[in-house]
């Protein structure tokens, strides 16, 4: 069931399980992922897998269902002949879906959806999502983020996702873009080490969120577990905020290749 409850009470009174990957979900129930579009190509062809894949993780346990809208942009769709409409169309749908499943799943405890929006560089699919630094201001980079951000709040998502940032001035610039839309937002970088993908101090990164009354979390996700304890305590330190933490297994992405490369096996650590 959806809740009264909004998340951002919820973070506050205790821990709130966020589903899986989509591409994970989506992957192993036999669709093919390799298109640039990603996830977001199935809100167009068929989306009914989309609305299946968040229930799967709503029945398994999630209470946060995060959208197929993160490599979902005007450009991107633009690039495979989806106009303006259509685009806005589709990237409601991804929020859409999400409800759906949470009334399909009929169940008894809150559920809620993050409407998901990735960095720049995930619309241009050659990796640079993981490293940042594109060669955009601070200016650019807003105006490209702020219009699919007014199209996932009007379908009134309860927080929107800004994840996978891998450059502080990224956030910077998807901070500015979610003032004033009236939907509150979580952002959580990318990271390595005790530094954003981009190199720059996660003491300065996540500090750029403490004062902003938009953000009710802030941590990371898309990064090796080994970086997630250090990065959510600096995270909780510096900005008094919840914190959100979804890494993935280590991997790192192969852009030619379009696939993700194995890390060593390690022994565990807790």
């Amino acid at each position: 069931m959806t809740s009264t409850l909004t998340l951002a009470e919820a973070l506050a009174a205790g821990t709130v399980v966020l589903d899986g990957g989509m591409s994970n979900q989506l992957e192993s129930a036999g669709h093919d992922l390799s298109d640039e579009l990603w996830s977001a190509r199935l809100l167009a062809q068929q989306p009914e897998a989309i609305t299946e894949a968040h229930l799967a993780y709503f029945r398994a346990g999630a209470d946060v269902a995060i959208t197929a809208s993160y490599q979902a942009t005007f450009e991107g769709f633009a690039k495979h002949g989806i106009d303006h409409d259509r685009a806005a169309e589709l990237m409601a749908l991804s929020v859409e879906s999400a409800r759906d499943a949470a009334r399909l799943a009929r169940v008894s405890r809150p559920l809620w959806v993050a409407a998901s929006a990735g960095p720049y560089g995930a619309m241009l699919a050659d990796g640079s999502e993981y490293r940042g630094r594109y060669g955009l201001t601070v200016d650019e980079l807003e105006r490209f983020h702020r219009p699919r951000l007014e199209v996932l709040a009007a379908a009134r998502p309860d927080v929107l996702a800004l994840e996978t940032v891998p450059d502080a001035d990224e956030a910077t610039a998807l901070l500015r873009a979610v003032r004033g839309l009236g939907v509150p937002a979580w952002l959580t970088y990318s990271v390595a080490g005790g530094r954003t993908r981009a190199g720059q101090p996660l003491e300065e990164a996540f500090a750029l969120a403490a004062d902003a009354d938009e953000v009710i979390a802030v941590g990371v996700n898309c990064c090796a577990p080994e970086d997630a304890d250090t990065a959510a305590a600096i995270a909780a330190r510096v900005t008094g905020k919840p914190v959100v933490v979804y890494p993935n297994s280590g991997e790192t992405w192969d852009a030619d290749a379009r696939a993700w490369t194995a890390a060593p096996p390690s022994p565990p650590t807790r």
